[in-house]
């Protein structure tokens, strides 16, 4: 109250100054310390409240210049997002990604990668590497039976199988329930209940190929981003719709939609209208869906980025969690597993002695005296039955053990990259047709190739954009890649070694490096109308090739010596098993963190 007062007798004294003197004071009091004193000691209540209207000055003009900033281009000048200046759509007022359903963020860091304490085998599969991992997004648990099951009843009602044309695409998605089979055991009842039987619906996923675990990931970045277009209004929700409920016309695929939205659903225009909130009165547009009408596309930041399957070094970094052995920016010891300490049983009162994951126990014990389960399941147990390691993850080892992104080699190289590493990458191309526009696939590119154990994958699904390989050509005068298939690059074969030679630019049997069975190759036999498959007949000596994915922690079904997160196997890309699940994984955009203290933070 007196501060108010005084300001009101005092304003004739700020009414005749002039400008260019506040400025100089301003300046002095910014820049000048002992000026700063003076001035305070010869009349200390004027400065103060002269001080007091300045920062209110320049508080309201700095959330002006802010505001005004928003809608303008800083380096131009130009205005953005409005109709006069070309209504160029650019947000510079977001603010973080948001957290996807069902996931939590890990955020990036350095850490050892491949760092055991046991290495029976002695044959340098795990040598540790100094790896600095990005932050990104990981499913809290693992994909279970329920989720997995509403990606095959979508499929199912998008692509029928009684439709010959699409038989394959439902089928190609369903896991190998045969895999609980045993010649000596009685598991038939878990093969046919398993996955469908809501006994088991929070149960993992078992079964799945590292081919089907990376076609659901595929359609989860479709399926979220759809639902995020229904939420703000730009689509109706499509399976209500009779006009485009037509097999295999509703089939909605982001790519093709950040393309040009007339290209979703069969190609046409009007359909896509009819799947659409389409509004001719751009005034008629609200808060609540201001997307109306309007193609949204990915600069809004709406739309999700990719979900997929995590890269060794991503998986492996999140389940050590080595946050909490953080002190400051270093490490206090080893991790042996996602907890800390050295055993793998409960300590706290309530639980003590119990199991903190799910795995074998020993020869014929996988759960323990009946009335007395040390682990509490016999096979998978349900999500989320353990603690959480420090990230918040749940069931980084036991329970399933789980696919990676990475194809399989037995050592680790960080000599050419120790950021993000991952092994595997295969670089496309867009397909574009003579007129120069991106093929979308339709109902005559769909194709099947055959897997080496005869089931059938579909390529070229319809309503997808269409990718090839790059070739040498696109690839010329790079400094950071050369060839599309990524797989090979630097493992020690002919072609990446100082004996290269220009006869061993193809992959020959002389320039393999690893003496694996070629690929089974399988045809279509004109006479007998089924399918046969050739197999490799020579003596081989390793099972390594191309096709080889990484899968890691230990399951239900191993010891514990494989509940370290860093020890590592491999299978068959094609191939799957009932101790075998998977997660999901995404990049997280922009800053590391979220802008919080993180709670393991030392006060």
């Amino acid at each position: 109250m007196f501060l108010k007062k005084y300001i009101f007798l005092q304003a004739p004294y700020f009414k005749f100054k002039s400008l260019k003197k506040h400025i100089n004071i301003v300046h002095c009091v910014a820049h000048n310390p002992k000026q700063k004193y003076s001035l305070l000691m010869k009349n200390p209540w004027k400065f103060l409240v002269f001080l007091y209207i300045i920062s209110g000055t320049l508080s309201s003009c700095s959330k002006f210049s802010t505001s005004q900033a928003s809608n303008t281009s800083a380096l131009t000048g130009w205005k953005l997002n409005d109709e006069r200046h070309g209504d160029f759509a650019i947000n510079q007022n977001y603010k973080e990604q948001k957290t996807p359903p069902g996931m939590v963020l890990i955020e990036g860091g350095t850490f050892t990668m491949g760092s055991v304490q046991e290495d029976i085998m002695a044959d340098w599969n795990t040598t540790p590497k100094r790896m600095q991992v990005r932050s990104f997004y990981m499913d809290e648990a693992e994909v279970t039976n329920a989720e997995y099951l509403l990606y095959l009843l979508y499929t199912e009602k998008i692509f029928p199988p009684r439709n010959e044309n699409y038989r394959h695409i439902y089928e190609a998605a369903l896991p190998d329930t045969l895999v609980w089979r045993n010649e000596l055991g009685s598991n038939e009842t878990l093969s046919k209940t398993y996955l469908r039987h809501p006994a088991y619906a929070n149960y993992p996923v078992v079964g799945v190929s590292w081919l089907q675990a990376n076609d659901y990931c595929e359609w989860r970045t479709d399926i979220v981003n759809q639902k995020a277009l229904m939420d703000i209004g730009v689509l109706k929700p499509l399976l209500e719709n009779d006009s485009i409920r037509a097999e295999g016309k509703n089939h909605f695929n982001t790519e093709t939609y950040l393309l040009n939205p007339n290209l979703i659903f069969d190609e046409g225009a009007n359909i896509y209208h009819q799947g659409s909130n389409k509004l001719e009165d751009k005034d008629s547009q609200t808060k609540e869906a201001p997307f109306n009408g309007k193609h949204v596309k990915l600069h809004h930041g709406i739309l999700t980025p990719d979900f997929r399957l995590p890269t060794e070094a991503e998986w492996e970094y999140a389940a050590k969690a080595v946050i909490e052995n953080r002190e400051y920016n270093t490490l206090r010891g080893r991790k042996k597993y996602p907890w800390n300490g050295k055993y793998t049983r409960n300590k706290s009162k309530s639980k003590k002695g119990d199991q903190l994951a799910n795995f074998k126990q020993g020869k014929g014990d996988y759960s323990g005296i009946a009335g007395w389960s040390s682990d509490g399941a016999d096979i998978t147990n349900k999500i989320k039955s353990y603690p959480a390691n420090a990230f918040g993850l749940y069931d980084m080892a036991g329970n399933v053990a789980e696919w990676v992104f990475d194809v399989y080699r037995p050592i680790i190289d960080t000599e050419m990259n120790d950021f993000n590493y991952a092994r595997g990458n295969l670089f496309l191309k867009k397909v574009i047709d003579q007129n120069g526009k991106v093929n979308i696939a339709n109902y005559e590119d769909l194709v099947y190739d055959t897997l080496p154990n005869g089931k059938l994958v579909p390529k070229n699904i319809p309503g997808k954009v269409m990718y090839v390989p790059i070739t040498k050509e696109d690839s010329k005068l790079r400094f950071n890649y050369h060839l599309a298939n990524n797989a090979s690059v630097n493992d020690g074969d002919l072609i990446n070694s100082r004996h290269y030679r220009k006869e061993a630019r193809e992959i020959t049997e002389k320039s393999r490096m690893y003496n694996a069975p070629l690929s089974p190759k399988s045809y279509l036999d004109e006479e007998s109308g089924s399918y046969k498959t050739e197999y490799d007949s020579k003596l081989r000596t390793t099972a390594i090739d191309d096709q080889s994915r990484v899968y890691k922690g230990g399951s239900w079904k191993d010891r514990e010596f494989w509940l370290d997160p860093a020890q590592r196997r491999f299978l068959p890309q094609y191939m799957g098993a009932e101790f075998i699940g998977f997660r999901c994984a995404m990049d997280k955009l922009g800053p590391m963190g979220k802008g919080k203290k993180h709670p393991f933070t030392k006060k």
